[in-house]
């Protein structure tokens, strides 16, 4: 069945993301992945954007007041390794597409 508001996301996210190169999305969990070259890089749920998020740049990220991706697990939440897109990247896709390329790097 379709889901209005994560597709809405997911074209936000295509839209912040574009001039990263070529993304693929895939629908999971309720959610999506976005992957750059293969690696995912980005994950969509619950109508907001995480960037994957290691070491130093998970740390930046909350530097920046990103909260981390955290779902009800069987017994109690789990927080993944995903951090939100800033605020300020929601609206300037220079800088949504500066996070990205910084989460790729710290992938690599």
């Amino acid at each position: 069945m379709p889901d209005p508001a994560l597709d809405a996301t997911i074209e936000q996210a295509r839209e912040l993301f574009h001039d990263l190169g070529p993304i693929t999305i895939r629908k999971m969990f309720g959610g999506a992945g976005l992957y750059h070259e293969g690696t995912i890089f980005c994950l969509i749920a619950f109508e907001e954007i995480f960037l994957k998020a290691k070491g130093d740049f998970a740390a930046e990220l909350e530097a920046e007041g990103s909260a981390p991706f955290v779902y009800e697990g069987k017994d109690k939440p789990v927080t993944m390794s995903y951090r939100q897109l800033p605020d300020s990247a929601l609206d300037d896709p220079d800088e949504a597409v500066s996070w990205a390329r910084r989460a790729l790097a710290a992938l690599s």
